[in-house]
């Protein structure tokens, strides 16, 4: 398998997490978001993913973009360990929790939308961190409220291992720390990425471990 990945992209952050925790070996291509204008943007990458986005999954044949969509492959093609497990109720909370972080919060905040309000509407530094900064406080805190409230949360967003939810939490989280978010409201949140963080496939899939990081 070969995985289309930026070291800082949290996208490419949740797949490698999962790969890490079903043991599959993968090949890391990085594509640069930043230099040059931005690798996702040339020919032969659009040829491979037409969205210009990354993580694209590359396995024989396979084709794949999509994070979410990425992991559930992963998922159903190596069951072990399930990142998606339980009833239908179980497995719908855990999606629900994921889709939370990467379809509300993700989106609005990622490197093209931040680089199109400095570029199109000249919000300076300050005005575009804190756009960053209420979106995530806004968005985990919904997320911190969901697991408060739910008794299926565990050691990890769902029960004691590490799920499809856990996949999303623990990049959306280094995001947060790096754009200077408060967190301390969120203690269950960090409770969950602090046990993350002890886990060998966390620690290999973070930026600071990656080929590409600067």
């Amino acid at each position: 398998m070969k995985l289309y990945t930026y070291y800082r992209s949290s996208a490419a952050y949740r797949v490698r997490i999962a790969l890490n925790l079903k043991r599959l070996a993968y090949d890391a291509v990085p594509v640069h978001l930043v230099r040059g204008g931005g690798e996702q943007r040339q020919a032969d990458y659009l040829a491979l993913n037409p969205a210009g986005l990354v993580p694209t999954l590359v396995d024989g044949s396979t084709k794949l973009s999509q994070s979410l969509a990425i992991i559930e492959y992963l998922d159903e093609t190596h069951p072990e360990p399930a990142l998606l497990p339980g009833t239908a109720a179980d497995r719908a909370r855990i999606r629900a929790i994921a889709q939370a972080i990467a379809c509300d919060i993700h989106p609005i905040n990622n490197l093209r939308v931040l680089q199109y309000l400095t570029r199109e509407f000249g919000v300076s530094d300050e005005q575009k961190n804190a756009w960053y900064r209420h979106w995530i406080e806004v968005g985990l805190g919904a997320v911190e409220a969901m697991l408060a409230g739910d008794p299926r949360t565990g050691m990890f967003c769902h029960g004691a291992t590490p799920t499809l939810a856990d996949c999303c939490l623990v990049p959306q989280v280094f995001n947060a720390r790096r754009f200077g978010c408060d967190l301390n409201a969120m203690p269950i949140i960090l409770g969950i990425t602090e046990r993350c963080a002890g886990l060998d496939a966390f620690r290999r899939a973070t930026p600071e471990q990656q080929p590409d990081a600067e």
